[in-house]
């Protein structure tokens, strides 16, 4: 047996790495507004630092050692973030948002309905590209100020846009939180982790009633605001019906990923049908694809691998400490913890737990949820494991509860500074508070009750089956195995 990563002070030091971190993920976030993943990766690699300073003597080779088994096991994520790169950056080179405006415009819709549409067609968008911020700082600067002179409830607005862009990094398969989410949860009845086409289609009840009911609210409270001159200006200068047949390789994408839960294969099809048919219909040319500009590299190719940098440095880093708690124990005595107390006695309860871990880890991080799931994700597969439940249903509640009510608290949420970071510039609307974007962040809270639902009813819970298969209930075999 391995011998175990000792700290002066005990395995508790263990922990200094993660709380230099969260320092780092508050001061940037919150106090610099800084939203930059560089900046969090460069926190996670300081607090490794330091923290290998407190380890015992004859342990310190051993603290490195471990936080590189903890990298190594996130090459996979990595190359995989990398490969959907490429097509969200071909998504957003084509600039499909561009399409939806043209929509709207034709619809002459105003008011809520503008609202509620906006939500949809964000959402849309946020699932083509995987991107929730990317999506947010593309959609906000067209939609938002257009359906504020169109009568739109400007905070509820604001907040449909926010959460459009949340359902798209919880659903989309070439999200980096659903490819993190999957690749967290491992199979106990055979080799790997859950499939990301796998994870998406059992989601996608969840998504949808959550999507459906939001759409709803924000029809309803949408409206309200008066209607001022230049909204058709705006849209005019965003506006290219074209652009609306990106959505045939999207949707191509999206099936090769269901049908076949290969990811690879998935984004293979999306980036060659993407290409062909944005070069096809003008809406890029070949120096879109890959191309030299004053000595620098460009295209969407190079493009989706320098816009996941970042992402893929954060993972590394966050999988290195996940590393040293797991060579120090500290994983197992917080999952043994959480198994051995009144929670961790019944499936309820142990989903309750997965619940309260990743929403409490979630604002910790300041709604960062990629890093809150990479941490958190670990823990989360030791406490299905032990009680029985499929890998897709722990990576469904990992990345549902994460993008719920963790992501609306003011002050502890990115999406809310960024939010109401976009909502300024403009004279006909004063800018918006923290509070009023998360105010109007229906889906989010929507999503969290639909999940906490299924929690306490047990809809849509899965277990393993003898062949990794899901299934309804356990056998009494693998009961007795538990």
């Amino acid at each position: 047996m391995e011998k175990k990563l000792e700290f002066k002070g005990g395995w508790g030091m263990s922990f200094i790495p993660i709380v230099i971190f969260l320092f780092f993920c508050v001061l940037y976030f919150v106090v610099f507004k800084a939203f930059e993943m560089y900046a969090l990766a460069m926190g996670a690699f300081a607090g490794l630092i330091v923290g290998a300073v407190f380890t015992k003597k004859g342990h310190y080779g051993r603290f490195w050692d471990a936080a590189y088994s903890g990298v190594k096991e996130s090459v996979p994520i990595g190359v995989l973030l990398f490969v959907i790169g490429m097509f969200s950056a071909l998504i957003k080179a084509c600039n499909i948002s561009a399409g939806f405006v043209w929509l709207a415009d034709s619809l002459g819709i105003g008011g809520g309905l503008f609202t509620a549409f906006t939500f949809l067609a964000v959402c849309i968008i946020s699932t083509a590209t995987g991107s929730s911020i990317g999506s947010m700082f593309t959609c906000f600067p067209i939609f938002y100020p257009a359906g504020v002179l169109m009568g739109a409830n400007p905070a509820v607005l604001a907040g449909a846009i926010v959460c459009a862009a949340v359902f798209g990094d919880n659903l989309a398969p070439i999200s980096d939180t659903t490819i993190i989410s999957a690749a967290t949860q491992e199979y106990t009845k055979k080799e790997g982790f859950a499939e990301v086409g796998g994870c998406v289609t059992s989601r996608l009840r969840y998504s949808i009633v959550g999507g459906v009911i939001s759409f709803f609210l924000f029809w309803i409270f949408g409206g309200g605001g008066s209607i001022g001159a230049g909204a058709k200006d705006i849209l005019i200068a965003n506006m290219n019906p074209t652009s609306l047949v990106m959505l045939v390789p999207v949707a191509i994408m999206l099936v090769v990923a269901v049908k076949t839960r290969d990811i690879y294969k998935a984004t293979t099809v999306g980036i060659v049908t993407g290409a062909i048919t944005g070069v096809a219909f003008g809406l890029i040319d070949f120096s879109n694809i890959i191309s030299v500009v004053d000595g620098a590299p460009k295209g969407f190719l190079t493009d989706g691998i320098s816009g996941m940098m970042s992402t893929v440095t954060l993972v590394m880093s966050v999988y290195g400490i996940m590393g040293v708690l797991n060579a120090a124990g500290a994983l197992e005595k917080i999952t043994s913890g959480i198994v051995t107390g009144k929670l961790g006695k019944s499936v309820r309860g142990t989903e309750i737990s997965m619940m309260l871990g990743i929403c409490v880890t979630t604002l910790i991080f300041g709604g960062v949820t990629s890093a809150s799931m990479a941490t958190f994700g670990k823990i989360q597969n030791e406490l299905g494991k032990r009680a029985g439940l499929h890998p897709y249903r722990r990576a469904n509640l990992l990345d549902g509860f994460a993008n719920s009510i963790p992501v609306v608290v003011p002050f502890l949420s990115c999406f809310a500074f960024i939010g109401a970071l976009l909502s300024q510039g403009y004279d006909f609307v004063a800018p918006l508070s923290i509070t009023e974007i998360a105010g109007g962040m229906f889906y989010c809270m929507v999503l969290f009750v639909v999940l906490l639902f299924s929690v306490l009813t047990g809809w849509g819970r899965r277990f393993e089956g003898p062949n990794g298969e899901p299934v309804k209930s356990l056998s009494s075999e693998t009961k007795a195995e538990m």
